[in-house]
Formats: structure tokens, C-alpha cells, sequence
């Protein structure tokens, strides 16, 4: 009995010292680094603004100019790429509607449906990105004459801009643009339009 009772303790004492002799590390383990954002990939996004449309009339002895200001609301989708260099490339359609209108010589002059299809040259600061723009555009245009009935074609012509995308977080990013449309012109009830316009816009997107 007196063995047993002297093996215990010395099983009992070595173990203790062992234990003692483990530490654990309690250093802070090394900091992730997040990946730096990139512009790279897919986006779909809504936009809205307001339009400042021009038309110029001549036919019938009928010279003169007339403005068709509104509001404009509508969806774009696009696909970028980011470079090592910061450089960005992408193409981009949209597509909205105008509410502009006026009335001219006793017709109503507006235009209703627009689109376009660009390319996107841009230099990213990190979650900025600034861009330069421009490609095709179209738009439908009317002119309304009482008794005559509605005549509406689309006129088609070219677009250019800049603008700033800023991305919230790695999927959602705002946006703030401004696009100069030359849609050339049509006739319409007989008359020569020629249209162009001036627009602002501000939008919201989704990066996938």
C-alpha cells in the first residue's frame, strides 16, 4: 500500500510540472488585407433627371426654334473592365422616357421614348470612378396637330458625356451624369425637325 501510495504522488507531482511548463500564445494573429476594389464586371442600375430638348422647324414658311424641357426616368445595364493601371473599359446601354413637351405653332413638339449604346473610357480612384462617354443614340419624336392627327418617328443620331460612378460597398454604387444627344432630324407633319438635348442624370446600381 505504501508503494502504491508513493507511485501516485510521484505520477501526480510529474504531471503538474508538465502542465506548468505549457504556455499558450496569445499573440494577435496577422491582419487579412482586403483585396483593393475593382470596376471589373456586370452592373444593371435605374436613372433619372431632367431633359432639355430643342427642336428647329422649317418647312411651309415656318422658321424658328422651340425648347421641350421635362423630366426623364429610365433603367441602364453594362459590363466593365478594370485594368492594372487603374484604366477602365466598358460598354453600356440604356434606355428611358422623356416627358418633354411644348407647344409649337399651334402643334405639340416632344419627345417620348430615347436610348443609346456607348462605350466607357475611365480612370478608378479606389471606389471613384470617373468616365468619358459617348455612342448612339435615338429617340422618338412627335409632332401633334390639331385635326391632323399625331405624326411620331425616331430619330437617331449620337451621344457624348462624363460622369462619376461611386461604389457604397463592392455591389452597390451611385452615379451623377451629364450627356449631350444629337438625334438629327425628321420630318414630321411635313415639316423639317432637327433635335438635340442636353441632359442630367443621377443613378443607382448594382455591381455583380
Amino acid at each position: 500500500m505504501k508503494q502504491i501510495l508513493i507511485c501516485s504522488f510521484i505520477l501526480f507531482g510529474s504531471s503538474g510540472a508538465m502542465a506548468a511548463d505549457v504556455t499558450f500564445d496569445n499573440s494577435a494573429l496577422p491582419p487579412v488585407s482586403e483585396a483593393p476594389f475593382s470596376w471589373s464586371g456586370a452592373y444593371i442600375g435605374v436613372q433619372g433627371g431632367g431633359s432639355w430638348a430643342s427642336g428647329e422647324f422649317s418647312g411651309f414658311g415656318i422658321n424658328g426654334s422651340e425648347d421641350a424641357n421635362g423630366g426623364s426616368l429610365g433603367g441602364f445595364v453594362g459590363y466593365n473592365y478594370q485594368f492594372d493601371n487603374n484604366l477602365v473599359l466598358g460598354i453600356e446601354g440604356d434606355v428611358e422616357h422623356n416627358w418633354n413637351e411644348q407647344q409649337v405653332f399651334g402643334a405639340d413638339f416632344g419627345t417620348d421614348w430615347a436610348g443609346s449604346v456607348r462605350g466607357r473610357l475611365g480612370y478608378a480612384f479606389d471606389n471613384a470612378l470617373i468616365y468619358a462617354t459617348a455612342g448612339w443614340a435615338a429617340t422618338r419624336g412627335y409632332v401633334e396637330v390639331p385635326g391632323l392627327g399625331k405624326d411620331e418617328k425616331t430619330f437617331n443620331g449620337y451621344t457624348v458625356g462624363a460622369g462619376l460612378d461611386y461604389a457604397f460597398t463592392n455591389q452597390v454604387f451611385g452615379r451623377v451624369e451629364y450627356r449631350y444627344n444629337d438625334y438629327g432630324d425628321q420630318d414630321l407633319q411635313g415639316i423639317n425637325v432637327d433635335v438635340d438635348q442636353h441632359a442630367v442624370k443621377v443613378g443607382l446600381g448594382i455591381k455583380f
